[in-house]
């Protein structure tokens, strides 16, 4: 859940200088979290073209994979992008909804991790995931992205930040690592950049 103590007001004036947005860098948190966006989404189109299918191992390896990566971008949205935002935007409602609709889909998870591929409604929640996930990717790419642009905020950073959390997110749950997380890493790690807390 967020770390967001201090109110907004507080916040801002506690920074001692402006956050810096960066607009459309391959390597800010929007362009991150937002191939997450997509990686996910491909993941349930997938799983409507194999869900007749009788393979049932490749649809519960689908299945968990997909919950894998939903339940490390829910994580790092919730410790990271969301205080962040939280310091820079008014519209606190969206991002209180964003937290209600990450809730909403944990739920799901957890009960499709307890679940085997051809227990009753198995298919139906993984669907109803995906129609969550979809309204809720719809409503941060455009509402809550295109505010955070505007808004005095250091994008490079914070997605600097986000790729590093994934990272140990994904050690922590034995989740492969990303192929683009780990190029990115090692770029970072090569222009000598740091890994800098800006909360």
């Amino acid at each position: 859940m967020p770390r967001n103590a201090t109110s907004k007001g507080s916040s801002k004036t506690s920074k001692s200088s402006p956050r810096v947005s960066s607009k459309g860098s391959s390597t800010d948190a929007l362009h991150v979290l937002a191939e997450d966006h997509k990686k996910v989404l491909d993941m349930f189109e997938e799983f409507e073209e194999i869900k007749n299918d009788p393979d049932e191992e490749a649809k519960q390896l689908l299945i968990e994979t997909a919950c894998a990566e939903l339940t490390i971008h829910a994580q790092v949205e919730e410790e990271i992008f969301y205080p962040a935002a939280r310091e820079v935007i008014e519209e606190m409602d969206l991002l209180d909804e964003a937290e209600v609709e990450h809730a909403s889909a944990r739920q799901l998870i957890t009960e499709l991790a307890a679940m085997e591929p051809d227990d009753d409604l198995y298919d139906a929640k993984f669907t109803v995931l995906g129609e969550y996930v979809k309204h809720h990717i719809q409503e941060e790419e455009k509402e809550l992205f295109p505010k955070l642009k505007k808004a005095e905020i250091d994008l490079d950073e914070l997605g600097e930040e986000i790729r590093q959390r994934k990272l140990e997110l994904r050690e922590e749950l034995g989740v492969p690592t990303d192929d683009l997380d780990v190029e990115e890493d090692e770029d970072s790690s090569a222009t000598g950049k740091s890994h800098r807390n800006i909360h």
